[in-house]
């Protein structure tokens, strides 16, 4: 199976089993978004979700962020780790949103990436699940699977992300970012699946016969 055939096969596959593709982080308007992918670095989104209610109680807007003590921040999001870090970054960037975008999440790349903690992945995920902007955020479990599935040699996420646009169609990519996170979590996981035994793994290399090595990010 060539890429071209591997791409258009996983696109179906992913169609079928995730029609619908819930955004996995809770919120209620861009700001809260925002700060939800920010704290889902190194954390699970399940997680996020049970540390968010209580911040966004206290403050759900940057004015109402930017007055909170960045002790207070911390504490509130220990469990999600990097607590320091993230609560500096979480003060500050409200602190922007105020003084420089009239309390208003940009609704592009370069304003997002100028703001502390976001980088390019945070900032697309934003554009595309909270502005409906056409984007590809890549991850390392997204990178990860690209390479198992033979759609990218990509030593990066940079190039991951090039190489998954260019494959598939620009009107899919918010939705198969989804896609790919939910199938990697449930079918063809880091541990539970080595490239030999998931639906799309065997499909797609059925004379694979020894575990795939995916070069890290």
């Amino acid at each position: 199976m060539i890429k071209k055939d591997r791409a258009k096969f996983i696109l179906n596959k992913l169609n079928e089993i995730y029609p619908e593709t819930p955004i996995p982080l809770n919120h209620s308007n861009h700001f809260e978004l925002l700060i939800s992918v920010l704290l889902s670095a190194q954390c699970t989104d399940e997680r996020v979700n049970q540390v968010t209610p209580k911040l966004f109680s206290l403050a759900n807007n940057p004015k109402s962020m930017a007055v909170i003590p960045t002790i207070k921040i911390q504490n509130i999001i220990k469990p999600c780790g990097l607590s320091k870090t993230k609560a500096n970054n979480i003060s500050l960037l409200s602190q922007i949103l105020v003084k420089n975008h009239n309390c208003q999440v940009p609704s592009n790349f370069k304003d997002l990436e100028n703001l502390p903690g976001v980088g390019h992945k945070t900032a697309s995920v934003v554009m595309s699940q909270g502005f409906g902007y056409p984007a590809f955020p890549v991850d390392t479990h997204i990178h990860r699977l690209a390479q198992r599935w033979g759609l990218t040699q990509g030593k990066n996420v940079v190039q991951t992300e090039n190489d998954l646009k260019k494959l598939f169609p620009e009107n899919q990519w918010n939705k198969l970012h989804l896609q790919f996170i939910f199938y990697g979590r449930g079918h063809c996981t880091a541990r539970g699946c080595d490239g030999t035994i998931c639906e799309i793994c065997k499909t797609c290399y059925p004379l694979r016969k020894k575990p795939f090595k995916s070069k890290k990010s």
